[in-house]
C-alpha cells in the first residue's frame, strides 16, 4: 500500500482537503498530515492514518523556541518545526509519496526527500495523485526503484562531514530492517558500500554493520550476513569494537553451518588483544569478558564436535600458540597455590572418598558400588547439578575465569563456604569429567585434601581444562593414551614440574553380563553400531561399509541402537543430518539398515548382533564397541582420524586386526571373518576372550584400588 505524507505550512481548507483524502483512499493510499495549524482546525471524521500538528508541537518545546520560530520566513519556519520532530521526520522515512499543499511546505518536502530518495516528492494535489497512481500500475519497477534508491551511495558517503556521514548513516541503519531489500543483489552490494564508506565513525558503522547483518541474514544472505560485519571490522580502529564484530562475524558463520578457520583465529586473537590490554589496565572484569569470547571462538560445538576433523587435533600447540602468547591468559592459568601437599592415606580408619560430577555419573556406578562395599573405605557422592548452593557457582565459567584475574572476589568467599565441609570431611575427592565440577573444586586451596580428576574425551574439546587450577590437582586420570597425548601438548604445563601424576586407566564396565548366546548362525550377517547421537559417530562412514558388504551378499544389513542426531546441536550438525536422512531414505525401505532406537537392554539387543563397528572419527575408549566385542559379535574398528598416525591410537588401544583404514578394509575383514560361521564363531570368541581380560571390571578394578587406595 502507498503512503501519502501531506505537508501544510499554513491551515488546509476543510473541503479541498475532504476531497482530497476520498480520490487518495480510493487509489488505494493511506494519508498523513503534517502542518502548521492547530489539531482543532481539521476536521476529526476526515478519517487520517496521522495528525500533527506543528504549531503545537513547537509550543511544548518551550516559549524561547515559539520565539525563534516565529522570526523566520514562512519555508524556514515549517522546517525548523519539522526538523527536530521525531515523529515528522519519522514520516517522512516511511512516506512513498511526499507532498506539499501550499508554497510554505515545498522547502521541507525538498528537505525530507533528500532523506527519503525513494519517495515521490510533488508540489499540489493533482501531481500527488498522478504519482500513486504511477505506483499502484507498475509495483515492481517501483520496487526495484526503492529498493536501489533505499541506501546512500558510497560516493555520497564520502563526500559528507562528519556530521552529515552520521545522519546519512543513521537513516540508512533504520531502513536496514527490510529483509525484501537484501534480497535483491542490488540492494545487498549498496549495503556492504555503506558499511564501508569513510567518514562514518566506529560506533556508528558496527550499529549499522549489525542491523544490515540481521536484515541480510532473513532476507536469505546469510553469507552476507557474515561478510558485512567482517567488512566493518577491517574499517574499525577502535579495538574492543573491532574485536566483537569479527566475533560476531565468525559466529554468524557458525550459525550457517560453515566455518572459515582465518576469520575465527582472527577474532579470538583480537579478543586476546583485548583481553591483554585490559588485563595491563587492572580491569579483571573486562579482561574476563575478553577471554570468554576468545575462548568461546576457539572452542565451538559445531567445529569440535559435529566436524568430522579437528583443527585442535591436528595440531594442539599451532591452534593454542594465540593463547599461550596472551599475557591475560598466562595470568588466569597461573599457579594458584595450596597452603599443604595432600596427606597420605590415614590410619585407623577407612579413606573417606567424596565422588563428584556434575550432572553426567554415567561411567560412576561400578566404582560406587565397589567401594560402598569395601571395608577400607567411607564414600559419599554429590551431584554439583543437584546442590542448590553449588550449582550457580558452577555454571559461572567467566566468573571464575575473572576470579583468575584477581577479580570477583565474592566467588572465592562463597566456593570456600560452599565446598569446604565437604573438603574438611573428604580426604579424596574424585570428580568425574574435567569440566565445572573440576574448574569449582580447583578454585580453592584444597588444603591436604587429595584432588583426583578424571578426563574422558569431550573434555580435551572444550575450555574446561584450562580453567581448572592445574597446581592443586594431584591425579589427573585419562581412558586413553590418546587422550592423555592430546591434553598434554594442549596444556604443556602438565609436563612441568609441579604438575599432577597422569593416570591412564580404561572406563570401569561390567562385561560379564554381555555374554550371552547369540540368536543364531544367520546373525553374524547383522553389522551393529551403538550410539549415533553425535556426529563424531560418523554413521555415513558405516553405511559405506554396508554399501559394499551387500554389494558382496545382501543379507548383510545394519543394527543401529541408540538415538538419532540431535539436530538442534548446531547448524553443522543438521548439515550433516540431512545427508545421513538421504541416504537412510535409500536404504531403509529395502531393509537393509534397522533403526532400534534406544534400548535399556544393550545385552538383549547385542544377541541380535554378529559385527560391532566403530565408525567414528574421535572416541575416548568406545565402550559400546568393547561391550559388542564382549558379547561375541566380531570386533570392526575404523583407525579414529584425529588420532590415527599418532604415537597413540586405536591402534594401539586395540588388537591391531581389529583396526582398519578405509570401508573397503572394513568390508573385506567382515566378508573374511564372516563368511562360514566357523571362521566368525572363532574370531569372536578371540576378541571376546581378550575384551574380557583386558577391560572387565575385575581386572580394572584393580588399578582404581592402586590409584585411590595404594594398595
Amino acid at each position: 500500500m502507498t503512503h501519502v505524507l501531506l505537508i501544510a505550512g499554513t491551515p488546509p481548507q476543510s473541503a479541498v482537503l475532504k476531497a482530497s483524502l476520498e480520490k487518495f483512499r480510493a487509489a488505494g493510499a493511506t494519508v498523513e498530515l503534517v502542518g502548521l495549524f492547530a489539531s482543532d482546525d481539521i476536521d476529526p471524521g476526515l478519517d487520517l492514518t496521522g495528525l500533527r500538528s506543528l504549531t503545537e508541537a513547537a509550543a511544548a518545546r518551550g516559549r524561547s523556541f515559539e520565539k525563534r520560530v516565529a522570526k523566520l520566513s514562512g519555508p524556514r519556519r515549517v522546517w525548523a518545526s519539522a526538523e527536530r520532530d521525531q515523529q515528522v521526520r519519522g514520516s517522512g522515512r516511511r512516506a512513498h509519496v511526499l507532498v506539499a499543499l501550499d508554497a510554505n511546505a515545498v522547502f521541507t518536502v525538498w528537505k525530507l526527500a533528500q532523506v527519503n530518495r525513494r519517495a515521490h516528492a510533488v508540489f499540489g494535489i493533482a501531481p500527488a495523485l498522478k504519482a500513486v497512481e504511477e505506483r499502484r500500475e507498475r509495483p515492481v519497477r517501483y520496487a526495484l526503484r526503492d529498493a536501489s534508491r533505499t541506501v546512500p551511495s558510497p560516493a555520497v558517503a564520502a563526500r559528507t562531514t562528519k556530521q552529515a556521514a552520521k545522519r546519512v548513516a543513521g537513516v540508512a541503519l533504520r531502513r536496514a530492517s527490510s529483509p525484501a531489500v537484501m534480497r535483491t543483489a542490488l540492494g545487498a552490494k549498496s549495503w556492504r558500500g555503506v558499511v564501508v564508506a569513510p567518514k562514518v565513525p566506529d560506533r556508528l558503522r558496527a550499529k549499522l554493520a549489525r542491523r544490515v547483518s540481521l536484515s541480510m541474514a532473513k532476507g536469505g544472505r546469510r553469507s552476507g550476513a557474515t561478510m558485512v560485519l567482517n567488512d566493518a571490522a577491517r574499517h574499525t580502529a577502535d579495538r574492543v569494537l573491532r574485536a566483537d564484530l569479527l566475533a560476531e562475524a565468525a559466529r554468524a558463520d557458525l550459525a550457517r553451518g560453515h566455518d572459515d578457520a582465518a576469520l575465527r583465529r582472527s577474532a579470538y586473537e583480537a579478543a586476546l588483544t583485548v583481553a591483554d590490554r585490559r588485563y595491563a589496565k587492572g580491569d579483571a572484569k573486562g579482561a574476563a569478558a575478553s577471554l570468554s569470547s576468545a575462548l568461546t571462538l576457539a572452542f565451538p560445538r559445531a567445529v569440535h564436535f559435529d566436524s568430522l576433523t579437528s583443527p585442535l587435533a591436528m595440531d594442539p600447540a599451532g591452534y593454542l600458540a594465540p593463547f599461550r602468547a596472551s599475557k591475560a591468559f598466562q595470568a588466569m592459568t597461573a599457579p594458584r597455590g595450596r597452603t599443604s601437599p595432600a596427606a597420605g592415606r590415614p590410619t585407623g580408619r577407612p579413606l573417606r572418598l567424596l565422588v563428584t560430577t556434575y550432572s553426567n555419573a554415567n561411567f560412576l556406578q561400578p566404582i560406587r558400588e565397589r567401594y560402598a562395599d569395601h571395608p577400607g573405605v567411607e564414600i559419599r557422592f554429590l551431584d554439583i547439578k543437584d546442590d542448590e548452593t553449588l550449582r550457580p557457582l558452577a555454571r559461572g565459567a567467566q566468573r571464575m575465569m575473572e576470579y583468575a584475574l584477581g577479580g570477583q572476589p565474592a566467588l572465592g568467599d562463597q566456593a570456600e563456604e560452599a565446598l569446604r565441609p565437604h573438603l574438611d570431611w573428604a580426604d579424596t575427592v574424585f570428580v568425574d569429567w574435567c569440566t565445572n565440577a573440576a574448574a569449582l573444586f580447583t578454585l580453592v586451596d584444597p588444603g591436604t585434601t587429595r584432588i583426583v580428576v578424571r578426563l574422558h574425551s569431550y573434555e580435551a574439546f572444550t575450555f574446561w581444562p584450562h580453567l581448572m587450577g592445574l597446581d592443586r590437582v594431584d591425579d589427573l586420570v585419562f581412558v586413553g593414551d590418546h587422550l592423555r597425548d592430546l591434553v598434554v601438548d594442549s596444556l604443556p604445563r602438565l609436563r612441568e614440574p609441579g604438575a599432577p601424576a597422569l593416570h591412564v586407566i580404561a572406563n570401569a564396565m561390567d562385561l560379564e553380563r554381555f555374554q550371552r548366546e547369540k540368536s543364531g548362525s544367520e546373525t553374524r550377517f547383522n553389522v551393529g553400531l551403538i550410539g549415533v547421537g553425535v556426529v563424531a559417530k560418523d554413521p555415513r562412514w558405516a553405511l559405506d561399509v554396508l554399501r559394499l558388504l551387500r554389494e558382496h551378499d545382501e543379507r548383510y544389513s545394519l543394527v543401529v541402537i541408540g538415538d538419532g542426531l540431535d539436530r538442534k546441536a548446531s547448524a553443522a550438525a543438521r548439515a550433516y543430518d540431512d545427508l545421513l536422512q538421504r541416504d537412510l531414505a535409500d536404504l531403509e525401505p529395502t531393509g537393509a539398515v534397522r533403526l532400534l532406537g534406544r534400548t535399556e537392554d544393550v545385552p538383549r539387543a547385542l544377541t541380535e548382533i554378529g559385527v560391532i563397528l566403530s565408525s567414528s572419527v574421535r572416541e575416548s575408549f568406545h565402550c559400546g564397541l568393547v561391550e559388542g566385542a564382549a558379547s561375541g559379535a566380531l570386533p570392526v574398528v575404523r583407525d579414529w582420524p584425529f588420532f590415527a598416525g599418532k604415537e597413540h591410537s586405536a591402534r594401539t588401544l586395540f588388537p591391531a586386526d581389529w583396526v582398519v583404514d578405509t570401508p573397503r578394509e572394513a568390508a573385506d575383514r567382515i566378508l573374511a571373518l564372516t563368511a562360514t560361521e566357523e571362521n566368525w564363531r572363532k574370531a569372536t570368541a578371540d576378541a571376546a576372550e581378550h575384551s574380557l581380560t583386558t577391560w572387565d571390571w575385575s581386572v580394572i578394578s584393580a588399578q582404581f584400588d592402586q590409584l585411590l587406595l595404594g594398595d
